[in-house]
């Protein structure tokens, strides 16, 4: 179906004045068409958008949404696929770095050192923000943060990972050195789960670790999730990689994305002091929502609060399991829509005796991942093409 404009907004959309417009019209460079009624001109919008190509060497004078292709995740009714190996499968077979290598360059062994940068936050941050700060001071001391050759923005990937997790602040009475993990092979790792795991969890142990592990690869790319279009976009301006992830940690830092997992522990913690009626019924009547419940994508339960709720049924003591179970089950007798992966990370930080805000900071850390790729992406794109088109108001 033909869109048609009205001669203001054609005006507009070729950058000139009405009187110029109809000088067009009666040149035959403009085809007109009569509105309903007969008393107005309305303009056919691939006409107008012909000659203001023509009019500006080929150059369209309103750039139009994007449209984003990727090969980095494809959202299945089974969970995320990246680069055709689902998500749920190896989350408990590879660690997240191999993971990560496999969404940035297609092959999951890891070509670099994930190793630091050494910082000193300042004591008084709290976890979220020594992340904001950690990605400023990295940016701050790389003399080359302009460098956006892939082999380098996934360098700096590496050392933003290892980075954010190393100026967290220590649970109290967790180990100096993080754990193995150990995934099957008969080896032990020193991995990003370890060191991140020892700094959240005041007891970690080599379960903690893989199911630490496992919410980290299920959590690092949901395709064009919000946090992820506003990487994107800072990618299309060419914003450096340090400059793109802290335009992603400013939406993550909005409780209904990263920190939609707070509000599911609070939802378990209430489950296990109150019961699991009481706690789904303040839960409701003070949110008028059931934070870790339904999901935009998936129309059942979120195929990765699976994953995670079978690794936090091995972790829970055996009188505490109950609960997760009997949340779900409650929720489904009133056909409230199936536990989503905020559930599964709620449950898990709560088991771990983890602080509250702890699967923001695993949502955080581990969307790097996915930030990284999508960035790499967006470069191949050409620059600026981000454009969403306002529909002017007077507001009463």
């Amino acid at each position: 179906m033909t869109r048609m404009l009205e001669s203001a907004e054609a005006a507009r959309r070729l950058g000139v004045k009405l009187p110029t417009l109809y000088a067009y019209v009666s040149r035959g460079l403009l085809p007109s068409h009569p509105a309903p009624g007969g008393r107005r001109s309305l303009f056919a919008a691939e006409d107008v958008e012909a000659l203001a190509k023509r009019s500006r060497g080929g150059r369209s004078t309103e750039t139009r949404l994007a449209t984003v292709t990727t090969s980095t995740t494809q959202l299945t009714d089974d969970g995320p696929v990246y680069r055709g190996h689902p998500a749920i499968g190896l989350a408990t077979t590879v660690r997240y770095e191999d993971t990560a290598e496999l969404i940035w360059r297609g092959d999951p062994v890891p070509e670099g050192p994930w190793a630091p940068v050494r910082l000193r936050p300042p004591r008084a941050l709290g976890a979220s923000d020594r992340l904001r700060w950690a990605v400023v001071m990295a940016g701050a001391g790389d003399p080359l943060r302009s460098d956006l050759r892939p082999s380098s923005v996934v360098a700096v990937a590496r050392r933003l990972v290892a980075t954010m997790v190393a100026v967290l602040p220590g649970a109290p009475g967790a180990s100096a050195l993080p754990p193995p993990l150990e995934l099957g092979v008969d080896r032990f790792l020193d991995t990003v789960a370890g060191a991140l795991t020892a700094r959240l969890a005041p007891a970690p142990d080599r379960a903690l670790v893989r199911a630490v592990n496992a919410a980290l690869i299920l959590l690092a790319d949901h395709e064009l999730a919000t946090s992820t279009v506003a990487v994107r976009v800072a990618a299309s301006a060419r914003a450096d990689l340090y400059d793109a992830v802290l335009a992603g940690l400013g939406v993550v830092a909005g409780p209904l994305h990263g920190g939609a997992s707070q509000l599911a522990y609070g939802l378990v913690r209430d489950a296990e002091a109150l019961g699991p009626e009481r706690a789904l019924d303040d839960t409701l009547r003070w949110q008028h929502r059931l934070p870790g419940f339904g999901h935009t994508v998936y129309q059942g339960v979120d195929p990765r609060f699976t994953v995670l709720e079978g690794l936090v049924a091995d972790l829970w003591p055996a009188d505490r399991r109950p609960v997760l179970d009997s949340l779900v089950a409650l929720a489904a007798e009133r056909a409230i829509p199936g536990p989503n992966v905020d559930l599964g990370l709620g449950a898990l930080t709560r088991t771990a005796g983890m602080p509250e805000d702890a699967g923001r900071t695993i949502f955080t850390i581990a969307r790097v991942a996915g930030w990284t790729a999508h960035y790499l992406e967006e470069l191949e794109e050409r620059p600026i093409r981000y454009r969403a088109r306002a529909v002017y108001a007077t507001r009463r």
